[in-house]
């Protein structure tokens, strides 16, 4: 049997944490929100079953406000995978089940995955993963992705939908008398004119209308225009009424009563909280530390400065023994071989510039596993949001950090990555100074060559020359966004809002593989591979 499978979910949920465990496929996670901006597909194989994986971008709705929430939906809508994977953070659950409330309401197939159900344990949280799928309808299986548990069972329930080949009827929740009454009258003209209905169920069809969803409302506009304005100036007139009796707006009414009907089915038995929600939990104490208005930005240029020191002072020694073997095997083959263009060629060509680009590579790597660290960690995310606050002053946004750090706003990055990183802010002329400035930074093609000259004049203060650099790179391009944000593309910066992951303390071998994936990535770049 084959089937595709969609694995969905929040960003930090442990989405790409299971795909990586179920596909073995040698991926990076990061600990941070937006880190799988496009989709990526692999296999799983279990007995008398074949299942084609597809990881999509983590979101947190259906609502086409950002690229990733069009990117999955879209995927969702035109491929018809025969199921989809909802992976839920147990220990946050009630925002969690926002996004599978929405899958339901679509009548996609739904297999729910409760993801670190061992971080919920600790946290003194305790779900009855049966009384939840019996009250969903869905198959749920407890899970933890970084350790596989309940991996096998997951696939045996999605492939279970497969085989019996189920219907799923759309999830129906009330909105409210005024908004019901009125997205009726509208599934009947939709209903009545055929409109989308080829590929969207009528009444979320009308959903999407009451929610403003930029995407169908222009779909609607091309294909029949003069009923697209019939359906939104039924939701104007229901939105001006529930403005002037309930102060509120049909989008914030729909998210009300989703959420309702979720804490609806969390009272019913699903959920038990052992110690006090209001309580602060260890992340959250770590924070009041780390992101503090004063000692948290000092604390980062510590951090940084503390990697660029360790990173220098460690690599120092495998970075002389690879000079030394090089060193020797060409002072050796030098002896050897007859004076003419072939003892040139091996000894100054192949054996000089291999080890010219190789020397480098323990500092390269040391550097990257210093990055790795701290993203995992989730101490990366933490540096989003208290840079937020320096990047508004040059016109960017807080998502904008993300692209500078993996351009090799700590030394190592690539460029070519931190553009395409920018496709996730929403603003045009915020994502135009971000990518127009990303190449500032200290990528990984300039780190060998800074490390060559700081070596040469400036061995005593390795770290701090680097140290400077760095902020040198930072702050050249944080002014010419400026220049760029009151000249060319004007225009107000849009809100950041951000999810801070919980602390985690990485696993060596995640670690290593992003350690060695970086690497040779280097490496293949270096020698044109």
């Amino acid at each position: 049997m084959q089937a595709t499978v969609a694995l969905a979910g929040n960003p930090n949920s442990g989405k790409t944490t299971l795909f990586n465990e179920l596909t073995g496929a040698r991926q990076h996670v990061g600990n941070y929100p937006g880190v799988t901006v496009e989709k990526k597909e692999g296999t799983y194989t279990h007995q008398d079953f074949k299942l084609h994986i597809v990881d999509l971008p983590g979101t947190y709705s259906l609502t086409a406000y950002s690229l990733e929430e069009v990117v999955a939906r879209d995927y969702l809508v035109d491929q018809k995978p025969e199921v989809v994977i909802n992976i839920v953070d147990s220990s946050n659950l009630e925002r969690n089940l926002y996004l599978a409330v929405q899958f339901l309401e679509m009548g996609i197939p739904v297999c729910i995955a409760l993801n670190m159900i061992d971080v919920a344990k600790k946290r003194g949280i305790k779900i009855n993963a049966e009384k939840l799928s019996t009250l969903l309808g869905v198959p749920v299986v407890p899970t933890i992705a970084r350790t596989g548990q309940g991996k096998k069972k997951l696939m045996e329930s999605a492939a279970h939908i497969v085989q019996e080949k189920r219907e799923f009827d759309a999830l129906k929740i009330s909105y409210g008398d005024d908004v019901d009454r009125v997205m009726l009258d509208m599934q009947k003209e939709i209903e009545a004119n055929s409109f989308l209905t080829d590929t969207y169920p009528a009444r979320w069809i009308a959903l999407k209308y009451m929610e403003k969803d930029e995407q169908i409302l222009s779909q609607g506009k091309k294909l029949n225009p003069e009923l697209a304005a019939g359906l939104e100036e039924m939701v104007k007139k229901v939105a001006n009424h529930l403005l002037n009796t309930l102060d509120t707006y049909p989008e914030a009414m729909i998210a009300d009563q989703r959420y309702g009907y979720i804490k609806s089915i969390l009272k019913q038995g699903v959920i038990f909280q052992k110690y006090d929600q209001n309580r602060l939990y260890t992340s959250d104490k770590i924070d009041k530390v780390l992101t503090n208005r004063f000692l948290g930005p000092i604390i980062m240029l510590v951090v940084i400065a503390g990697l660029f020191h360790l990173v220098f002072t460690y690599s120092e020694m495998p970075v002389a023994w690879l000079e030394s073997f090089f060193g020797w095997l060409g002072h050796g083959l030098y002896t050897i071989l007859p004076d003419g263009l072939l003892r040139s060629l091996v000894v100054s060509g192949i054996i000089g510039g291999v080890g010219g680009v190789l020397g480098f590579v323990p500092l390269i790597m040391f550097m990257f596993f210093g990055i790795a660290f701290l993203e995992d960690s989730g101490y990366l995310a933490r540096v989003a949001f208290m840079l937020d606050r320096v990047f508004r002053i040059f016109g960017l946004h807080g998502s904008s950090v993300m692209a500078f750090i993996v351009s090799g706003g700590i030394a190592g990055g690539c460029a070519v990555p931190g553009v395409m990183a920018t496709r996730t802010l929403k603003s045009p002329r915020e994502r135009l100074a971000t990518l127009l400035t990303v190449p500032f930074m200290n990528c990984g093609a300039k780190l060998p060559l800074f490390a060559l000259l700081i070596a040469a004049f400036f061995a005593e203060y390795e770290a701090a020359i680097m140290f400077g650099i760095t902020l040198g790179a930072w702050t050249g391009a944080l002014l010419v966004a400026k220049l760029l944000r009151v000249t060319l593309v004007k225009g107000a910066s849009t809100p950041f809002i951000m999810e801070l992951p919980p602390y985690r303390m990485p696993t060596f071998k995640g670690l290593a593989i992003h350690t060695w994936e970086r690497t040779w990535q280097y490496i293949k770049k270096a020698y044109g591979l």
